[in-house]
């Protein structure tokens, strides 16, 4: 397979740019109507009939906000590989993700529903997580995977992807934080019609998937001969570790360090999300031009540095700075590790592949808001920080022998210039 861009005329590189542009919309969106929730998530759990010290599930208020997060990527983590395996088996992406985006958007508005109708169960509102979180995964997953399909260079394709991901969040952290004070509801419902607008835009966008059917099991045997994807998974599980961190731990840190409400903690997150998300797309090119190693290597190890540097910050300015460089950071890692999963799965197996990556991102996410929510309320916020960014430096560490011995078996695929197909 030749990972050097192929000479294409205006008309094709006028379409995939359109293309591209479209379907980094509809990733923004999913990723935007989901943090949505995160700042003012202990103001929405109380509204959806969390009780602190009712139950096991509900000792603290973090602890409720915890649960109701996690609930979420658990549906993430149980059903993003049916929808890869689904579209990878079908030949086709479009129809999965309109049925995706529309039942994702039923679950936010069931969820939005709950203090209408009274005394329910918050298991039973965690159980609608669940759901909403199975059925939203389905869109944004097979949404970039047809961003994988697309043409012009895996590293712009990927940096797409993580600038639609980065402004979703930077929006809909301060976004979520303003609806929240109007109305604790109020971001489930806007999330919901954002999902029904998903499910009508992708419609837009050709859907290039290979076509040729295949049994599920071919298209899981078929993942299970590169086990070289481990590699981009390990570093995308630690990197979304720590987006899962800030989003939950750091959000209540924030808010007990320097005594700030939802509105400024939302802003605070965009100092993050923001150069995070702006730089994507010249960073994905980036390592198109001059390989994955280095922005994956050299960035996670500075990337852990930086989270150390937040934790450490005395005052809420200098946390802001330090978010900043985390964010840049960040941007260094995120689109080459998802072109790496591009530069190593088959064409018609992508769907699975990227469901693959997005299972060890969903997993990541969890560890961070399990290990990052234990932690701080075991030991404090400063051990907190100091696992989590030392979790990032030792994958760096570990993981860059392979890397770098993959690297020297197929340089054309890891040091050189590493285009589409």
């Amino acid at each position: 397979m030749s990972l050097r861009a192929q000479p294409t005329d205006v008309y094709s590189r006028e379409r995939n740019d359109r293309d591209r542009a479209l379907l980094a919309a509809v990733v923004f969106a999913v990723l935007f109507s989901q943090l949505l929730l995160y700042p003012g998530v202990s103001t929405l759990v109380e509204a959806l009939g969390a009780d602190p010290g009712a139950s096991a599930l509900m000792g603290t208020a973090l602890e409720a906000s915890m649960w109701f997060v996690v609930a979420e990527f658990v549906g993430y983590v149980a059903f993003v590989g049916v929808w890869g395996v689904a579209s990878d088996a079908a030949g086709r992406r479009t129809p999965f993700i309109v049925a995706g985006a529309l039942a994702g958007a039923a679950g936010y508005a069931a969820l939005a529903a709950v203090p209408a109708v009274g005394s329910l169960p918050f298991e039973a509102v965690l159980l609608l997580r669940i759901c909403q979180g199975a059925m939203t995964i389905g869109p944004f997953s097979l949404t970039m995977t047809m961003l994988m399909d697309l043409e012009g260079g895996h590293g712009r394709n990927m940096g797409a992807a993580g600038i639609a991901i980065g402004l979703g969040a930077a929006l809909g952290a301060p976004m979520g934080g303003a609806l929240t004070e109007v109305d604790p509801i109020a971001p489930l419902a806007v999330a919901a019609a954002l999902l029904v607008c998903v499910g009508g835009l992708v419609t837009r966008v050709p859907d290039r998937s290979p076509g040729s059917r295949r049994t599920p099991h071919a298209v899981v045997a078929g993942v299970r001969r590169t086990p070289q994807l481990l590699l981009p998974y390990a570093f995308g599980l630690i990197d979304r570790l720590t987006a899962g961190f800030f989003a939950l731990v750091g959000t209540l840190y924030f808010q007990a360090m320097f005594d700030v409400g939802p509105a400024t903690t939302g802003l605070l997150l965009a100092c993050f999300f923001a150069p995070f998300a702006l730089l994507q797309y010249p960073m994905g090119a980036l390592s198109d031009r001059i390989g994955r190693v280095p922005p994956i290597v050299v960035g996670s190890v500075c990337y852990g540095v930086g989270i150390l540097a937040v934790g450490a910050a005395p005052t809420v300015g200098l946390a802001a700075a330090a978010m900043v460089v985390v964010g840049v950071l960040g941007a260094m890692v995120s689109p080459a590790t998802m072109a790496l999963v591009t530069d190593l799965a088959a064409n018609d197996e992508r769907g699975i592949a990227m469901a693959g990556f997005n299972v060890a991102g969903s997993l990541g996410f969890l560890a961070g808001f399990l290990i990052g929510g234990t932690v701080a309320e075991a030991y404090g916020y400063g051990l907190a920080f100091l696992v989590v960014g030392g979790l990032e430096v030792a994958i760096a560490v570990i993981a860059a022998p392979v890397l770098l011995r993959l690297s020297i078996e197929d340089g054309s695929r890891f040091l050189s210039r590493a285009d589409d197909s």
